[in-house]
């Protein structure tokens, strides 16, 4: 099994924080909060590599991220790819980033794809075991609470049996607290789709959008995210994360 961090934005929501630092090595709670993605899913038996999609200007900083985390907290194996990008706009967007590291890579394994700023605060070993028993793909899915909340990210409809009906991207009007997150599981039989989403020039920028799209032609299931879960996109939303996580 295969992991990809996607770690390539510029996230100038954040300026000046990330006009030097990448948005995943920004500090919370003392550490890059890229180590709490990469602390809950070692615990996933058999991750034989992790991938790391990034830009020119940040490539070094995850290079020595990765030769640091390796020497001192665990011995998964790491390969940097550079998607060649320099500033927000001429970035691939998060689905393009994906389909460049599936080619150049050339991947051909299962694979969890989880965005570099998203913070877990427990294992996500229990993700890893759900998947493995899956041939769909699978989407990580989070109660926000509260519906002013969820009209930030997508908006997903579930039956009884966890399968994913609908999602929908930033609603203006949600009809649900559950939401979308950015953890996904592709079993490596589901792979081509995703070249074919972008091979048909659909949106490569926001992931859920893949999501979305693969919906109505194959069953997606979903597994509901335990614990404290924040998306890091705003510096409330760090400040936030440094209080509630130098607590714990």
């Amino acid at each position: 099994m295969k992991v990809l961090v996607l770690a390539a934005g510029y996230a100038t929501r954040l300026h000046p924080l990330t006009l030097t630092q990448p948005k995943p090595l920004l500090p919370v709670a003392g550490r890059p909060m890229i180590d709490f993605v990469l602390d809950n899913l070692a615990p996933i038996p058999g991750i034989d590599r992790v991938y790391i999609a990034t830009n020119a200007r940040f490539s070094p900083h995850f290079e020595r991220w990765a030769a640091n985390y390796r020497a001192t907290k665990s011995p998964l194996e790491f390969t940097i790819v550079n998607d060649g990008s320099t500033s927000d706009s001429d970035k691939l967007g998060a689905i393009g980033d994906l389909n460049l590291v599936l080619e150049q890579e050339k991947i051909d394994d299962d694979l969890i794809v989880v965005a570099g700023d998203n913070l877990f605060s427990q294992s996500l070993a229990p993700f890893g075991e759900f998947c493995r028993k899956q041939t769909s793909p699978v989407l990580g899915v989070y109660d926000t609470g509260s519906l002013d909340l969820a009209k930030k990210y997508g908006t997903v409809e579930l039956d009884r049996s966890g399968r994913v009906l609908s999602f929908t991207e930033k609603p203006e009007r949600p009809e649900t607290t559950h939401v979308g997150i950015a953890l996904y599981y592709y079993p490596r039989t589901t792979l081509p789709l995703i070249r074919q989403y972008v091979a048909e020039g659909n949106n490569p920028d926001q992931p859920g959008r893949l999501m979305q799209w693969l919906c109505p032609r194959v069953p997606v299931l979903a597994w509901p995210v335990p614990g404290i879960w924040y998306d890091i996109g705003s510096k409330e939303t760090l400040e936030e994360a440094n209080r509630i996580f130098a607590k714990r």
